[in-house]
């Protein structure tokens, strides 16, 4: 697809529910105003410490940030001095988070790479996978979750860790949408909402200053569903925080953050 057409669903968009549908969701003319949805220095005071204090914590070094967008964890994790390789599936996301580090002085490392087929395009082991954003969602069937999953699980070092996000769908299907914009979409007159959901579809609705609208189909993900994939494909340790805190009432966070670990426990005997 054109870097430069819009977005098309077609005429019956919440029957698009396909993971490949992430290649012609994300044009040129959205990706352009994606760091007015996030606000970068919003999103870096909300967000804090947290994510690099988790790597710390584990010794990690090496980061493959396979969700990268428009590269603001990337940045963020070069200039707390990790080692860090930046994939996305979307070559214009790509383009965009490589101008945006080198604006910031750095010359990122970027891989375009389907998760569901990683471990082809990128090389060696790394300490830590970080999938964030809810990018998680775009994948649609359950073989593509799983198959991503062993792909980052293979992608990790032999105490690896992964850490991934998503919004708090159990909350949207069970109680409807709400959203504080605290932490994630963080910046001003933009709109962010749900224009359908059901078990199978969240469709949102983005909606700019300039009256431009765009919308993402994604999948609503349940968190103990994501928990279970993570545990089926070898994860053993998974702890989750509800918008970056361990304790939390399961509806009130926007995002979950899953902090899985790969290193292998022994069985006690007895």
């Amino acid at each position: 697809m054109s870097a430069t057409m819009q977005q098309d669903f077609g005429d019956q968009p919440i029957e698009r529910r396909e993971t490949d549908n992430y290649r012609s969701e994300y044009v040129k003319s959205f990706v352009d105003k994606w760091d007015d949805l996030i606000d970068w220095d919003s999103r870096a005071r909300s967000e804090g410490d947290f994510f690099i204090q988790v790597l710390k914590d584990r010794g990690a070094r090496r980061v493959l940030d396979v969700a990268a967008g428009t590269g603001f964890h990337s940045v963020q994790l070069i200039e707390a001095g990790f080692d860090v390789v930046s994939a996305d599936g979307s070559p214009e996301m790509l383009a965009k988070a490589f101008e945006n580090a080198r604006r910031r002085g750095h010359i990122m490392r970027t891989t375009q790479a389907d998760w569901r087929w990683l471990n082809r395009d990128i090389y060696g082991r790394y300490d830590a996978v970080v999938c964030l954003g809810n990018s998680f969602t775009h994948l649609f069937n359950e073989n593509d979750r799983r198959k991503a999953l062993a792909e980052f699980y293979s992608a990790l070092n032999h105490d690896g860790v992964l850490i991934l996000d998503q919004r708090n769908y159990d909350a949207i299907l069970d109680h409807g949408y709400s959203s504080s914009h605290t932490y994630y979409y963080c910046g001003d007159n933009v709109s962010v909402a749900p224009e359908h959901v059901d078990e199978g579809l969240a469709r949102f609705e983005y909606r700019f200053p300039d009256k431009s609208t765009y919308h993402l189909n994604m999948f609503p993900l349940r968190k103990a569903y994501v928990r279970r994939l993570m545990r089926e494909v070898g994860f053993q340790n998974i702890d989750t925080y509800g918008d970056f805190k361990e304790t939390y009432r399961e509806h009130e966070p926007d995002f979950f953050i899953h902090v899985a670990d790969k290193h292998y426990e022994e069985a006690i005997t007895r």
